[in-house]
């Protein structure tokens, strides 16, 4: 996994969505998030932070310091007592795991940084995102809640966005008594005809350097992963779903160069003149103002 990255990042995701939903809203029967206010369409950080481990996991396979902690199906607990048998703590009951970790504590001040240090050098996600480790929060160790040098904000559309409910049949009949009624079912699936979203990070070499051991390669594996990150994850209620620009800002130094909102600022995405219902990504110009950002600053554009 090498050396921990020494500059600080930050970077500028665009996506579209076309005849989908790109993260629908459980509170809202699972309609497209919408700012109510402005109309703007929102994508979780949760969602996209889900996309990017889906596809390590993919890609990687469980391949050594490459597994992914927050699992679909799989409990916390399971990967931690991994961590806690690399400590000699070998009890499968939850309550003696808990018990013999504050012994361990008592008697070895070091263990704290045995736990952190194997699950950051194990699971990608926790070396990249943190994570909050219930068996150790439990036991009152320090490295129960690891906060991770990669951070993302929530996605909103450039424009605002309109849901609208599509109603769909069933043909597939199910029973006998369906078959002589000849009956078939309705049902409403909520799209976005299109929307163009952007989403703000962060990354710092500051906590990559102290805490989690984020390095060079995990960070070429993390722009592979979002430019590729609803490559492997199309589905009929996604609709068309693709990453049309990243752009990164790597500083010179770990503390950076200048405020990460003037690095923000000089990205610039435009309506085209004439076009008053976007429904294409070349409906739209970006812009990169340059002359804005410190000459320390390099600017990558990765698509």
């Amino acid at each position: 996994m090498g050396e921990a990255i020494k500059n600080r990042y930050e970077f500028v995701v665009l996506f579209d969505v076309e005849n989908g939903n790109p993260n629908g809203d459980p509170d809202a029967g699972n309609m497209p998030r919408i700012d109510p206010e402005s109309g703007l369409g929102i994508v979780t950080d949760v969602c996209l932070k889900r996309k990017i481990r889906n596809y390590i996991e993919t890609v990687k396979e469980d391949e050594k310091g490459y597994k992914i902690y927050i699992k679909e199906d799989v409990p916390l607990n399971r990967s931690d007592r991994e961590a806690c048998t690399s400590v000699g703590v070998q009890e499968t009951d939850e309550k003696k795991v808990t018990e013999a970790l504050k012994k361990l504590k008592k008697n070895e001040p070091g263990t704290d940084e045995k736990l952190r240090d194997y699950m950051c050098s194990n699971f990608y996600d926790i070396r990249a995102f943190g994570a909050v480790m219930t068996t150790f929060v439990k036991a009152a160790l320090n490295c129960g809640q690891v906060r991770g040098p990669v951070q993302i904000g929530f996605a909103r559309s450039i424009d605002p966005v309109m849901s609208q409910e599509v109603t769909i049949t069933r043909v597939a009949i199910t029973t006998e008594k369906d078959a002589e009624n000849k009956s078939t079912e309705m049902g409403r699936k909520s799209i976005v005809p299109y929307g163009l979203y952007r989403v703000e990070g962060y990354i710092s070499a500051n906590l990559a350097r102290r805490v989690t051991g984020f390095s060079e390669d995990d960070l070429e594996l993390l722009w592979e992963a979002i430019i590729n990150m609803f490559e492997h994850d199309h589905s009929a209620a996604r609709g068309k779903m693709a990453v049309r620009e990243l752009i990164a800002f790597k500083h010179s130094k770990e503390l950076g160069d200048c405020p990460a909102y003037k690095l923000f600022d000089a990205v610039e995405v435009i309506k085209k003149e004439n076009v008053f219902y976007p429904r294409k990504y070349q409906d739209y110009v970006v812009k990169v103002h340059e002359e804005e950002i410190p000459d320390s600053v390099e600017v990558k554009r990765m698509i």
